[in-house]
């Protein structure tokens, strides 16, 4: 009977991290791509084009969250690396490009279905004539996982949930140089 309830505790407790991961990952999305999206807003604006895709920014932070979520579930850029710790880092962040930018085309081309375009339409558009657009979503992408991996592998570096308490508890203060 107790390991019954201790296996629903831990559960319930791995939904809750897996609730509050999902949360965060996807707050920190929205706030990166919002800031593109706002770039992109004030420029359509200084052409004459008012328009305000918020809550397009908002579910592709919450699609992409959980692709991440499930990336890392499956263990993907979970390769062991000794050394420098840019090394996982950059593992990571490339993995999760490319499963981003896989998942990201099979998106795309399940919406052209939906819309009654064929496949290749929808994923020729993509490279045709929206091929800058695809290369800056690419790089900007790229540079929005870079810090996310960075801090996790800090974080596993250090010890699950230092790092956290690092920034958000109160800290020591640093021991004076011995003279």
């Amino acid at each position: 009977m107790t390991t019954e309830i201790k296996a629903r505790a831990s559960l319930r407790q791995r939904a809750l991290h897996e609730f509050r991961e999902f949360l965060f990952l996807s707050a920190y999305l929205y706030v990166t791509l919002g800031a593109v999206i706002l770039m992109q807003t004030a420029a359509l604006h200084a052409q004459g084009m008012d328009i305000t895709p918020w809550g397009s920014a908002i579910v592709k932070a919450l699609v992409l969250a959980k692709f991440m979520l499930a990336g890392r579930a499956i263990g993907i850029g979970e390769r062991a690396m000794d050394g420098p710790l840019i090394w996982p880092t950059l593992h990571k962040t490339f993995a999760f490009l490319v499963l981003l930018i896989v998942l990201t085309l099979v998106e795309e081309a399940v919406v052209g279905l939906f819309h009654g375009r064929s496949i290749a339409t929808s994923l020729g558009e993509l490279v045709g004539p929206r091929l800058l657009e695809t290369i800056a979503g690419i790089v900007i992408m790229l540079l929005v996982l870079f810090p996310y991996f960075a801090l996790r592998v800090l974080n596993e570096a250090l010890g699950d949930g230092t790092l956290a308490r690092m920034f958000l508890g109160t800290r020591a203060p640093a021991p004076a140089p011995e003279r």
